[in-house]
């Protein structure tokens, strides 16, 4: 197997990530029914960000948080399925390519599904959110552990 190198292996692994997923019952519905995705539209935007991502191409322009803000208002998201996404899109990259950009490609969904998860639920969309100061004799507050 061979790394991810240009757009068409990007093409290649987001075209089979999303056949996937629109064929799978907890994350297909929410595609098809809520979103209402026009795939043929949505691909080339898909593959714009994950180039810009995994090989700097910085051709993605758009609002990936807006998106699903908007789309967790009308169908909350949970984590059952930010992991459903993450175990499609693992696999999507796992049967097709190896190598230290593929490797990026699976870490940058890790921290891109736990970023967006945690801004969904209205805390910082960052893995190092702010630890509070207790006073003496008081617990620390658990909601802002890490």
């Amino acid at each position: 197997m061979t790394d991810i190198e240009d757009r068409a292996d990007i093409e290649e692994l987001v075209v089979g990530f999303y056949r996937a997923a629109f064929a799978d019952p907890t994350l297909g519905p929410i595609f098809t029914e809520v979103a209402k995705l026009d795939l043929d539209r949505h691909l080339p935007i898909m593959c714009d960000f994950w180039e810009t991502v995994l090989l700097r191409a910085d051709n993605y322009r758009r609002n990936a948080l807006q998106l699903h803000l908007d789309l967790h208002a009308r169908h909350p998201l949970t984590a059952d399925h930010f992991g459903r996404w993450l175990a499609l899109w693992t696999r999507a990259v796992d049967d097709r390519f190896a190598g230290p950009v593929a490797d990026r490609a699976k870490v940058q969904a890790v921290t891109i599904a736990g970023s967006m998860l945690r801004r969904l639920a209205g805390r910082s969309g960052s893995a190092f959110e702010t630890i509070t100061r207790r006073d003496e004799g008081e617990h620390a507050d658990a909601r802002h552990l890490p």
